[in-house]
């Protein structure tokens, strides 16, 4: 797992297509009550183990204050 504390823009060359997968996301508490928002990805039909969780990753506020600003920018 992985928590993501800053937000860098970086433009692609190219985009590229992505497979489509369930997603899921959860509110995490920390000791000193700060909030983290979770994502967590399912793995496709056509994955060997597919619907076993792949990937999770957990943005700190810092983060999540970031991605609201570009959510409004969108």
């Amino acid at each position: 797992m992985a928590i993501v504390r800053q937000l860098t823009e970086l433009h692609l060359e190219r985009d590229s297509r992505h497979t489509e997968v369930s997603g899921t996301y959860t509110v995490v508490s920390d000791s000193d009550g700060a909030k983290y928002l979770q994502i967590d990805t399912y793995g496709s039909k056509e994955r060997q183990d597919a619907g076993k969780k792949s990937q999770s990753i957990r943005f700190s506020p810092e983060a999540i204050s970031q991605l609201k600003e570009i959510i409004n920018q969108m």
